[in-house]
């Protein structure tokens, strides 16, 4: 996975690129998947990729077989290779896209990697505890770890009497011994990936005493699961319906905490609408972009520049940038922030309760937290 840093540097050089946002069907029968592929490469003949374009995109997509749906691939392509290959788990945000041209949608990736969120996943028992690291959205562990602890420990149900109550204890002290080495492990592996949370599931005693062994800023990102995950044939979904609620809070506040400073000083920390964003995208001033989901299909359109400032309302404020055309207001703005180090967040639609309808609201207009407050209510003054 590339950076923030490194992808704006590949996206503002120029040329031509061929992308693609699409489903992921690697579990579908395999006339399904043939027919699927012929449909893309037909799709993009037609929008004018080049025939090496064309070839790797339909190799990354031929070498997704066997990847979990939902999921989603993200592709930038030039000169025939595969210059941005990204895959989320989960389901599409936004329609599928296909093209060949001079800007390349980017929403669709900022979108997901929005969700890239790091935590840490602790299944106890009495016997260890397999930690392992994930970020959101994507496939496979990040990083995992084992820890074993003694085996010579008795189970608890043994004759009565005075031996039953001492091997109770001998048990007892040797889980605690245990759960105090995975506290230790998880502490470090705290400090080195600094996860937003852990989640910690299995055996209930293990897991109570992990929590008494825990150092007080491990406690405090840490959420107990009641699911015993390390049992034979246990079922994993109350900890992944955990995990998923862990990040839809987390991002839901990245959210509210970008407002709220957008809001203080009397919204002098923050620019608002169109126009107000755009002015503080061409000055560097946007720390955090934040667009609607019900933004990205509207009419309203910017211009795209090949240069900084990057975004333009019209002729007037391009600076000496040359325009790559006009494109959807909330590409061309999350095109700016990336270019320029900004943080873009969207805020998802909210799904009503079930068997209710969407409700029929204004859609809100983009806002941005600065970097420095504006003066006299103008962006970019300081």
């Amino acid at each position: 996975m590339i950076d923030e840093a490194e992808l704006s540097s590949i996206l503002a050089s120029d040329g031509m690129w061929t992308f693609a946002y699409l489903d992921h069907h690697g579990d579908e029968p395999q006339p399904a998947q043939h027919s699927r592929r012929h449909a893309l490469v037909d799709e993009l003949r037609k929008c004018g990729a080049p025939e090496p374009d064309v070839q790797a995109v339909d190799d990354a997509v031929a070498s997704d077989a066997g990847i979990p749906s939902p999921s989603v691939i993200y592709l930038l392509v030039r000169n025939g290779a595969a210059e941005v290959v990204e895959r989320f788990v989960g389901r599409r945000l936004g329609p599928e896209q296909v093209g060949y041209g001079r800007i390349p949608p980017v929403l669709p990736l900022l979108r997901h990697r929005a969700d890239d969120i790091r935590y840490v996943v602790v299944e106890a028992g009495r016997e260890g505890a397999h930690l392992r690291v994930e970020l959101a959205g994507r496939t496979g562990a990040q990083e995992a770890a084992e820890v074993e602890g003694r085996t010579d420990s008795l189970p608890k149900v043994q004759a009565g009497g005075w031996s039953h109550k001492r091997y109770q204890t001998h048990s007892e002290e040797i889980w605690k011994q245990t759960q105090s080495e995975v506290a230790d492990a998880l502490e470090g592996i705290v400090q080195e990936q600094r996860p937003s949370f852990v989640v910690v599931a299995g055996d209930v005693r293990a897991r109570q005493l992990l929590e008494d062994a825990l150092p007080a800023g491990v406690k405090a990102i840490t959420i107990d699961v009641d699911a015993h995950t390390k049992a034979d044939g246990a079922d994993a979904g109350a900890l992944d319906d955990a995990i998923v609620r862990a990040i839809d809070e987390r991002l839901g506040k990245a959210v509210t905490d970008a407002r709220d400073r957008a809001a203080a000083a009397g919204g002098r920390n923050g620019a608002h609408g169109v126009r107000e964003v755009v002015a503080a995208l061409q000055e560097a001033q946007v720390d955090t972009l934040v667009l609607d989901a019900r933004e990205l299909g509207t009419d309203e359109t910017l211009e795209a520049l090949d240069a900084e400032p990057w975004v333009a309302v019209g002729e007037d404020d391009r600076a000496a940038a040359r325009s790559l055309g006009r494109v959807q207001a909330a590409e061309a703005l999350a095109r700016a922030a990336l270019f320029s180090g900004a943080t873009v967040l969207v805020a998802e639609d909210q799904e009503p309760p079930a068997g209710e309808p969407m409700p029929d609201s204004p859609v809100p207009e983009p806002f941005a937290a600065l970097r420095w407050p504006r003066e006299n209510g103008v962006a970019g003054s300081v």
